[in-house]
């Protein structure tokens, strides 16, 4: 899930599903070495790879192979924050899921949604922005708890015509019948919901116009905040992502490319307290955490791939990085994959 970030709040779920599972959440916070300091403070933000890492060690901790599953089927509109908020009091469900993919980034830059109408039938595509793709605890956890919003909303117990999953099968395909009233089709180009296209003009049972503008206004103004906050750097991380693997891009070719000059492009990052060497090493570390993942890139090739000399100072760069040698965070990864 490279360059993507996400709310501290998308933490909470893990935590409340943990604990609904008769769990100590925070000796689970033990077990996954994170600080559960950061769940007090509400403008904090982690990144992607890390509420990855949560979740499949959730998954090992509570020994359930479907652990985001499970907590979408446990979503609360709370537990969306604001967004939750302006979901409840828009008129249709159609602007209720206009609300979740024009604010879902306050909550994660990367997941997302839209929809399209074929026919009678409303397919509800689930995505991540940019390079990568949905891991099989995330798309899951959105995936059930879409379903289990939209119900909530309508007051209507939904029919959905089809579910279908980028991922593998499990060996054990039961549970998902439970959670979605049929069985998911697996190994699919996109995560997909569909249903009849007559769902997305239900009206929402309690839905106030009055507060809808208001939490509307809310959201709009926290969203405007926070993307004047990140928008450069986060251009600057997006583009340097573009151009690797072909190259690794220099001060001075970032700064031409965005037509300022360096020090004017130096003193923007400052700005958002960041730099340019910060973000060069982001892109370097997401990218080399989300080839480690896949097992067809030899350490050599991924040095070769993020532009080091050679592979001992891609391994201690790493090291560095994460405490971790490359082949001591694959081996990490590919355990906590299959625990899950």
């Amino acid at each position: 899930m490279a360059s993507q970030e996400v709310a501290i709040s998308m933490v909470y779920p893990i935590m409340k599903t943990i604990a609904h599972q008769g769990y100590d959440p925070e000796h689970f916070a033990a077990y996954a070495s994170f600080d559960n300091r950061l769940l007090q403070d509400v403008e904090a933000r982690i990144s992607g790879e890390e509420l990855e890492r949560l979740m499949l060690a959730a998954a090992a901790y509570t020994k359930d192979e479907y652990f985001g599953l499970h907590q979408g089927q446990i979503t609360e509109f709370a537990d969306l924050g604001i967004l939750g908020y302006v979901m409840m009091h828009g008129r249709t469900i159609e602007q209720a899921l206009e609300a979740y993919r024009r604010y879902n980034v306050l909550l994660c830059s990367g997941f997302n949604l839209n929809w399209e109408v074929q026919g009678d039938e409303a397919r509800i595509r689930m995505f991540l922005q940019g390079a990568g793709r949905l891991t099989r605890h995330c798309v899951e956890d959105m995936a059930s708890s879409l379903y289990r919003l939209i119900g909530r909303l309508s007051n209507r117990k939904l029919q959905l015509r089809e579910v279908r999953f980028a991922h593998e099968a499990p060996a054990d395909r039961e549970p998902y019948a439970g959670a979605f009233g049929l069985l998911p089709r697996f190994g699919e180009e996109e995560n997909v919901l569909c249903l009849s296209r007559e769902v997305l003009a239900y009206p929402i049972l309690y839905a106030d116009a009055r507060l809808y503008g208001i939490f509307e206004g809310i959201a709009q103004e926290t969203l405007d905040t926070w993307s004047r906050g990140r928008a450069f750097s986060e251009q600057v991380v997006r583009w340097m992502h573009d151009c690797m693997p072909s190259h690794l891009p220099t001060l001075q070719q970032t700064a031409a490319s965005f037509g300022t000059s360096t020090r004017t492009l130096q003193h923007k990052l400052k700005e958002e307290d960041t730099s340019f060497q910060d973000l060069s090493v982001r892109v370097r570390k997401e990218l080399a955490m989300g080839y480690l993942r896949r097992k067809e890139y030899a350490i050599g090739d991924i040095a070769y791939f993020l532009h080091f000399s050679e592979p001992s100072a891609f391994q201690s760069a790493f090291k560095k990085w994460t405490g971790l040698t490359p082949g001591q965070y694959r081996a990490q990864a590919i355990e906590e994959v299959r625990k899950a």
